[in-house]
């Protein structure tokens, strides 16, 4: 009997946690670029990129020989016990792309979670302090140290409990919704206030642009503020950019545009393509605060994931990909504000490079999301051949994460789509 994608479910229902979701009822059987192919032969354009993971889309054809080419060599040894050079070359490649005019090193590890669990453990070894201020809305991993940074109870840390203390909520920045640049700063002056002093708080951690929280760019005067307010009371930077960095916002790094330098920078995701690599760069005297020992993981930095990941910063250099992410998000925003000029229910299209949000009020009232109208935006999008995520504090936000390798052909179709959910929806 051929495989459906609804017998699929049914084996995947009885042997799979609930708690795993699933956005689409859909088994992927292959991929090619920004095309998804499921087991019952039916073609998807993808705008998820597996969630800002494939900025280089599917199985590109340098990063896969560099992998094959890797795996007639060797495919572990576990990099503490015997090193291998991709672990070393991409720590020094990644640090030449960080943001910061100092020396810097680089830790690699599996998962965006882990680099973020990595950076905590950095920040407060260097500085002797324990507590962290995170942001409201942000989005920072599972595991449960980055559950206590992550803003946003449901569904992610439903029914667990409480998380680790030490972590302090402060506002992210949002003129869209009425937090300015000033509100945001007073409320890290009340968290110093009312709940830590500045010499309790090793670390402030902020995604450059919200990822999970609907797509919000961190203004850059809020950014140049909050480095000059760390500099002041000797706090650690964190930018979490697993999901703007590999090139998604126009820069390898979001940072490159917010005029300040992190003292410590996440990355995963896109960086290898698909391959699980994720890691911490950082100033030299930082990431040397923990002795031997005290730093790594069996499958840390992978010597698959490495080549893959050295291949992803080639690809980017041989077709220009930076200035092929401006391109996409011309192109794609220039599309969807034709279409919000024609529905009111978008009250806001907004991108930095080709990490881009449609945001869903009802009739327009930056009071009311609409996350009923953006679920059935993704259904029908889905029913019509078209792979969209939605995300935001309130599920009102459709979010745009297609591979910048995507033909403008794929991405005028896309909008097509999108343009005919709208009018059949809203």
């Amino acid at each position: 009997m051929s495989k459906t994608n609804e017998s699929l479910m049914q084996r995947r229902n009885a042997a799979v946690p609930r708690g795993v979701g699933q956005i689409h009822p859909i088994f992927a059987d292959k991929a090619e670029n920004a095309t998804v192919t499921d087991v019952e032969g039916r073609e998807f354009i993808d705008f998820a990129g597996g969630i800002a993971v494939l900025n280089t889309g599917h199985l590109h054809p340098k990063i896969i020989a560099a992998v094959q080419e890797q795996l007639g060599k060797l495919t572990h040894t576990c990099f503490q016990v015997l090193a291998y050079e991709p672990y070393v070359e991409l720590a020094e490649k990644v640090a030449a792309r960080v943001p910061g005019d100092f020396a810097k090193k680089t830790l690699l590890v599996t998962t965006g979670s882990e680099a973020v669990e990595n950076a905590v453990k950095i920040a407060r070894a260097a500085t002797g302090r324990a507590g962290v201020i995170a942001f409201t809305g942000g989005y920072h991993g599972r595991t449960m140290m980055t559950l206590s940074l992550t803003g946003k109870v449901n569904p992610y840390s439903a029914g667990m409990g409480l998380m680790p203390g030490g972590v302090y909520r402060a506002q992210y920045p949002c003129e869209l919704h009425g937090v300015s640049v000033d509100d945001a700063m007073a409320s890290i002056e009340r968290v110093f206030k009312n709940d830590a002093e500045p010499r309790d708080i090793a670390a402030i951690i902020i995604e450059p642009v919200q990822g999970e929280g609907g797509f919000y760019v961190a203004p850059k005067a809020f950014m140049q503020r909050l480095r000059a307010l760390c500099d002041q009371h000797g706090i650690l930077l964190i930018a979490d950019e697993v999901q703007t960095g590999a090139g998604r916002t126009g820069t390898f790094f979001a940072m490159e545009q917010m005029g300040v330098a992190a003292d410590l920078t996440t990355f995963a995701k896109s960086i290898a393509g698909g391959f699980p690599v994720a890691g911490v760069c950082g100033k030299a005297e930082y990431m040397d605060a923990i002795a031997p020992g005290g730093l790594g993981g069996t499958y840390a930095g992978s010597p698959i994931a490495c080549a893959a990941a050295l291949a992803v910063m080639e690809v980017f250099e041989e077709e220009k990909l930076l200035d092929r992410c401006k391109a996409v998000g011309e192109r794609l925003v220039t599309g969807l504000k034709a279409i919000q000029a024609k529905h009111k229910a978008i009250g806001d299209v907004r991108a930095l490079g080709a990490m881009i949000a449609v945001e869903l009020f009802e009739n327009g009232d930056l009071h009311k999301p609409n996350a009923a109208l953006t679920g059935q935006i993704v259904a029908k999008a889905r029913d019509k051949g078209l792979i969209l995520l939605s995300c935001g504090t309130y599920g009102n936000v459709l979010r745009i994460l297609v591979p910048l390798t995507a033909p403008d052909a794929q991405l005028d179709q896309g909008l097509a789509i999108i343009a005919e959910c709208f009018d059949e929806l809203a």
